[in-house]
């Protein structure tokens, strides 16, 4: 009994050891994010990067831009990465935010049926496109859910004059890239994507869609990254979430960005931190 006892007393004791403060723990951190960067793969190629470098490991909640920023101002995360740039600098402004920068940029696409019932492969506009789905009722489907993409969306629909929601041929889908690229691809829709997550799933997912409309100046996609503020929260690693966003900004982390090219050798994001 004493024996037995005795080795109790010594498991407790490693047990103990191990579990302390400081003996073992890796650093971590929490990064908000939108799909996109998750979908596409880039997380699994940089962060691998960051954490042998650095001993920090990063944490990712992708949600999408909206999700992410209120995330964020919750002090739910320690840095925030997305694309939006307007509601992010107005979170900045806010008081939530600091230290933002621009990271990398790709763009969107409007994705359709292969064979475009519509017909609006090769138009330039893609507000004129927008107009032209609304107008004939086309079924489109919508990540409908306060993201980066859905925010750039609206912005196109407000081009046109026309308000979709409500109308039959609008789905809502409240899912992130992926799954809406999917739902699209089952209702025979037409959709909003941005071109890393298109590039990097379409394969994966099978899905019978091609790009119809492209290379307008307004479907530019930047993304950002910035740091929740420690002045509002407390608790959150800013030291660590600063060290994450200096090594994404700096010639190491822009090269690793540049790097990341999907299966056919196609660069998913051009990283543009100045």
């Amino acid at each position: 009994m004493q024996e037995m006892t005795i080795k109790i007393a010594a498991l407790t004791l490693l047990l103990a050891g191990l579990a302390a403060p400081g003996a073992s723990a890796q650093t971590r951190i929490r990064c908000a994010s939108t799909t996109s960067t998750q979908n596409s793969g880039l997380f699994d190629y940089l962060l691998p990067i960051f954490e042998k470098k650095t001993g920090i490991k990063v944490d990712v909640v992708a949600v999408g831009t909206g999700a992410s920023i209120e995330i964020g101002k919750r002090g739910d995360a320690d840095v925030v990465m997305v694309h939006a740039q307007e509601l992010e600098l107005k979170a900045v402004n806010e008081g939530h935010f600091v230290h933002r920068h621009d990271l990398m940029y790709n763009d969107f696409v409007i994705i359709g049926p292969t064979d475009d019932p519509l017909k609006i492969k090769g138009l330039k506009s893609a507000a004129e496109a927008f107009k032209k789905i609304g107008e004939q009722g086309a079924v489109f489907a919508s990540r409908g859910d306060k993201s980066g993409t859905h925010t750039m969306e609206l912005a196109l629909w407000k081009k046109t004059g026309l308000d979709p929601k409500g109308q039959k041929w609008y789905l809502e889908a409240g899912q992130g890239m992926e799954k809406t690229q999917r739902i699209a691809n089952e209702k025979r829709a037409y959709t909003l994507t941005d071109r890393g997550t298109w590039l990097a799933t379409k394969d994966k997912d099978k899905l019978e869609m091609i790009i119809v409309v492209e290379g307008d100046p307004a479907l530019f996609n930047q993304y950002g990254v910035m740091a929740v503020n420690p002045e509002k929260h407390k608790h959150v690693k800013y030291q660590e979430a600063m060290t994450f966003i200096n090594w994404l900004i700096s010639p190491e982390g822009q090269q690793a960005i540049g790097a990341f090219k999907d299966k056919h050798g196609n660069t998913l994001f051009t990283p543009n931190a100045k």
